[in-house]
């Protein structure tokens, strides 16, 4: 087994949104607090689809990462990384791409969708039909556990999960591996051998599922194994060949309920987002003039929350006095538009002022952010190296 680490990564696409505050931000805090947690920049990834013109990524690097400080990822608890400042990344989606069948890409849900959504790019490029295999390379490098999603993504675990089982089958035949891992076992001294070939036996002669989990407790805890032993270990545990790459699990997220000014998803591409620090000018302006139920021509006439966006924000940002006051008020046109939008309005605003406060450091002192992500990416850099001198040995490049 390998350590409970989380792994994800955004493309830059500059400033942030509420959107993606209440979409995936908020649950990369919550998540840092449980798990070791490794975020990235997709700078890669962003040439996937805007390789035609590259200078709009370099600037939105930045902007994006200040908006993860601002929103409370802490450097302290986190590690956070360019994607391309890790040479690792492109080296494991290359070898990955020399077994990977070409029908696993081209079944993924979202190269169609995408191909669609974007007729207006030329994506008949090869790096777009890769891009689900560089997101794999991207997790398995770490050996993560967990990756935070939306539904929409899942597909894309199955097929990291499909990737790495596939591999760990093909290259995890290390010559004399059951005399091998005969040998590791003598390392976990007499008592805890002894315990081990018995939890072993009981979980294959048995399907016996708590004997596995006491196993894999067993080789957790024993500091006296190598690396290669312990992996050695759990493969034999479980009847398998040994282990190289993890097979990471989707931690499903709810999806954000954040509507944009004009009732639809909040998007960039709508034009119809509040940025997570926009002037509170903006913001207020942005919220008054946001439409209602269209029932409510007159002050006096009566609306239905359910018919209008307002109500959806005030789901995400209300509490439930608030949204019986707005139901009641609006069912009753004993409340106008303006006065329903206020509540709204003062509490985007005491939200954005703790990103305001989070961000200053760092747009005082642009050097902050890059010491940031050096630092960053020189610890992610010797994890990504640890697991490439491992795959590079099973594909037979191990050699001086």
């Amino acid at each position: 087994m390998f350590p409970e680490r989380v792994v994800s990564g955004m493309r830059p696409t500059g400033a942030l949104h509420l959107g993606h505050y209440h979409g995936a931000l908020k649950n990369w805090v919550r998540l840092q607090a449980e798990y070791p947690c490794f975020f990235f920049v997709a700078d890669f990834h962003a040439l996937t689809t805007h390789y035609d013109s590259p200078n709009v990524i370099g600037e939105n690097v930045w902007e994006m990462v200040i908006d993860w400080l601002a929103a409370g990822i802490d450097p302290q608890q986190s590690t956070l990384f360019l994607q391309s400042r890790v040479p690792e990344h492109a080296e494991l989606h290359l070898l990955l791409s020399m077994c990977t069948p070409l029908g696993w890409l081209e079944r993924v849900p979202t190269y169609k969708d995408q191909q669609e959504k974007l007729s207006d790019r030329d994506l008949a490029t090869y790096g777009f039909l890769g891009y689900p295999l560089l997101q794999a390379a991207d997790i398995l490098l770490y050996r993560a556990a967990f990756v935070p999603v939306g539904e929409d993504q899942v597909p894309h675990i199955e097929l990291t999960r499909e990737v790495s089982r596939r591999f760990n089958h093909l290259f995890g035949k290390e010559p004399g591996f059951e005399d091998n891992a005969k040998q590791a076992i003598k390392k976990l001294g007499s008592k805890r051998a002894r315990l081990y070939s018995e939890l072993r036996a009981r979980y294959q002669e048995q399907g016996d599922e708590e004997a596995l989990a006491q196993g894999r407790e067993l080789l957790e805890d024993s500091q006296s194994l190598s690396l290669g032993d312990r992996e050695r270990l759990y493969g034999y545990l479980e009847g398998s060949r040994k282990l190289i790459l993890s097979e990471p699990q989707a931690l499903l997220t709810e999806a954000s309920r954040m509507p944009g000014m004009d009732g639809q998803k909040m998007s960039k591409s709508y034009n119809n987002s509040i940025a997570m620090r926009e002037a509170p000018e903006s913001v207020t302006r942005k919220v008054r003039t946001m439409p209602t139920d269209p029932a409510r021509v007159r002050r006096t006439d009566a609306g239905d929350p359910a018919r209008c966006p307002v109500w959806q924000l005030h789901l995400v940002y209300s509490d439930g006095p608030t949204q019986d006051w707005v139901e009641k008020g609006c069912k009753s046109a004993g409340i106008g538009c303006l006065e329903c939008k206020q509540p709204v309005i003062d509490k985007i605003l005491l939200e954005q002022e703790r990103f305001h406060e989070r961000a200053q450091p760092y747009l005082d002192d642009p050097q902050l952010v890059r010491s940031i992500m050096a630092d960053g990416c020189d610890r992610a850099r010797k994890l990504a190296q640890e697991t490439m001198r491992d795959v590079r040995e099973v594909m037979g490049l191990g050699y001086d």
